[in-house]
Order: structure tokens, then sequence, then C-alpha cells
């Protein structure tokens, strides 16, 4: 049977040349990175060089970068920091924002007595930036603003700079979850006034279990995780180097092959999307995903014409048919509750019909997409 991967927003398939070098690193430089020894500095070197080389993509400095598990942890970091250590009273973010960040939120709210203002959107899950400034106007208490660049189901797209120099004019601090961004979209971090951002190895052909955080220097930031020094004494525990190399060799090759890249993925989204109005042309594009001038080229979430008791059955015959796609994120497909993104921007009988997200990587191919809109046409038949 035909297997066809479209969900590489929830994880990616491992790139060959980062599993090489993992394993190299795993056999033969193991030691702690916190020993003083030849074999301690010598994977003490490698954690150094990966923190250096991300921060070069970036334009940061290296002390910027810090080594967590992944974006969820990093989400967490800045957040729960942002009230413990910065004085942040009130929060305002959007309600299509990843659970790391609301559910966050949520914590925050029952046990700090935080304030969470939510952000109007408009009918593609882009933020009302008139909104968001008479949010930030109505109140001086210190002020952090959390909003996604790329979002994970609907491939909206936010305006970081224009955002960041939004909050830095009412002097509120920037935190923005780039986990479906880094690593597809180039970011200078000097360029934009952002204060936080976070990644996620496996979401560009890394491996799981690790990411980063970008602190901008000076912020007061402390540790959350206690028992040691490492990444200079905000995050405790054994770096694990193998993880660290493989997000590093994942990032660079990211970038150095991010136009190539970004030019055949954006042509298979357009394929798929041409191809798929053809053969089911009562389809729609959930947020306007079809847009490639607006929304992430790595993402497309489309709502189906089928009857309603096709619905749960959908994904289902897919999978049966080697086909991987996703109702929505993956943190929520264990949960009955369907999509909290298409909630928040559809009428209530367009939410009630099929929605599925299918994204994109470059281990894609036309025959692929071929296989799945024959696939969705056949179902629809039926």
């Amino acid at each position: 049977m035909k297997k066809v991967y479209l969900d590489s927003a929830a994880t990616t398939k491992m790139h060959s040349e980062v599993i090489d070098k993992m394993t190299e690193v795993m056999t033969t430089i193991y030691g702690n990175p916190s020993s003083s020894h030849s074999f301690g500095r010598a994977s003490k070197t490698i954690v150094e060089t990966a923190r250096k080389n991300i921060a070069k993509e970036l334009n940061v400095t290296a002390g910027e970068i810090f080594f967590t598990s992944g974006g969820t942890e990093a989400d967490n970091l800045v957040l729960l920091n942002a009230v413990r250590d910065l004085g942040v009273k009130r929060i305002i973010t959007s309600k299509i924002e990843h659970h790391a960040v609301l559910h966050t939120l949520d914590y925050l709210v029952k046990n700090d007595n935080i304030d969470v203002s939510y952000v109007g959107l408009n009918s593609d899950g882009t933020v009302k930036f008139d909104d968001l400034e008479e949010i930030l106007h109505q109140s001086d208490v210190k002020t952090l603003v959390s909003l996604m660049h790329v979002n994970n189901e609907i491939g909206t797209i936010l305006d970081l700079k224009r955002t960041a120099e939004i909050c830095k004019k009412y002097k509120a601090l920037f935190h923005s979850d780039t986990v479906q961004s880094i690593g597809h979209y180039k970011l200078d971090l000097q360029d934009i006034p952002v204060d936080f951002v976070v990644s996620s190895a496996h979401k560009f052909h890394g491996p799981k279990g690790v990411g980063f955080v970008f602190i901008r220097k000076h912020s007061g930031v402390n540790p959350l995780i206690h028992g040691g020094e490492q990444e200079r004494g905000l995050r405790a525990g054994t770096e694990a180097v193998h993880n660290i190399v493989g997000l590093e060799i994942a990032f660079t090759l990211a970038y150095k092959n991010l136009d190539s890249d970004r030019n055949a993925i954006t042509a298979l989204k357009h394929y798929f999307c041409t191809e798929l109005l053809k053969a089911i042309p009562e389809i729609s594009f959930n947020a306007d995903s079809s847009n490639l001038d607006h929304t992430a080229y790595t993402i497309l979430n489309v709502r189906f014409p089928f009857k309603a008791h096709k619905t749960q059955m959908l994904l289902f015959q897919l999978d049966l048919k080697g086909i991987a796609c996703s109702r929505g994120s993956a943190c929520q497909s264990g949960s009955q509750k369907g999509s909290h993104v298409l909630a928040e921007i559809l009428k209530e009988d367009e939410y009630l019909k099929p929605s599925l997200r299918f994204s994109f990587s470059k281990y894609n191919t036309k025959e692929d997409v071929d296989y799945v809109i024959e696939t969705l046409q056949a179902f629809g038949a039926n």
C-alpha cells in the first residue's frame, strides 16, 4: 500500500544527515559537557558551536539562545517567568494560539490572578491590529503580548515586525511562538524587536525532544528548572548533546536550502489546491489558507462538502489508505473535541463540516498529491 505523509506541521521526517551526525556523536562524543576533562570539553564544544551557529542565522548573540526540550517548555518558561520575574500583570493573546500558550495562561489566571485579554481576529484568523492597540492603550500595567507567528492549523502569518513595533510603542513585552516558522522563514531578530521566540527541531527535519528559546539580553528571566548551572544557570540538567547537534544540523540545512525547498513546496501546495478544486469543486479553504501570499506555504486547511455521517470516518478512511493528515494539531488528536482554531473563525454550519489540515515538506511529490486527491474523490462519491 502506498504511504503518503502530509502531516509535517505535527512532526517532520528526520533528514538523513541529521541521523548520521547524531549517531556519530552518540558513538564517539559521549562526555558530559559540564566535565572538565577532554571528553567533556569535546561535548561542550558541540553544544556551544550549535548555539553560535543558530545565533548567527537569527542575527543575535549566542548568549541569547537557550536549549530546551522543545516549544512547549520554551513557551512555559517565557510565560511563567514573565509573571514571576518580570512583573507582568496582564497578557494579551488570541483564542487561536497553540495550547502550549493557552493552557499556560489558564494556569496563570487561576494561580496568579493574571488578567488575560484576547485580541480580535479577522475571518481569516489574522490579528486586528487596531484592536491590539486599543487593548494596549486601556491600561499601563506591565503587559506581555503573546501571538504566534504562523498558526499551526490554518497557516495564518502574523506580521512580526509590525506587532513588535506596536508592543514597543506601548512598552509591552512581546513573545511569539515561532515553532511553525523557524526553519521555514528567515528571521532577523535585530530588525524585529521581539523579546522572546521559541523553536522545536522536529518541525524542520530534526529530532524530537529538543528546541531553543531566544531571550533578549538583560530580560531578567530566571530558571524554572533548578539543580545545576547548565544553560548559564537558566535550565538545569545535563544537555542532550546528540539532540542539540541534530537540531543544529537540521537548522543549518533548513536555511541553506530555504529558497529551493520553499519554491518546491509552494509549487506543490498550489498544485494540490488546483487539482483538489477540479476534483471536488464544492470544497472551501479555511482561513483563506490556499492564498500563497498570506498563509504559510507548508499548511493547507480544507473544508469538505461531505455529509455529516461521513465526518467521523474521513480521517479513518484516509489512514486505511496509507495517508497521514490531521483534523487539527497533533497535540489534541487524542481528544474528541474539535479544533478550537476553527471554532473561533468559522460559522456554526461551516464548523460542523469535516475539515482536514494537510501540511507539506520537501519530501512530498506530485504523485503523493494525486493519490490523496483520488482517494478523497472516491470517498465523496461513495
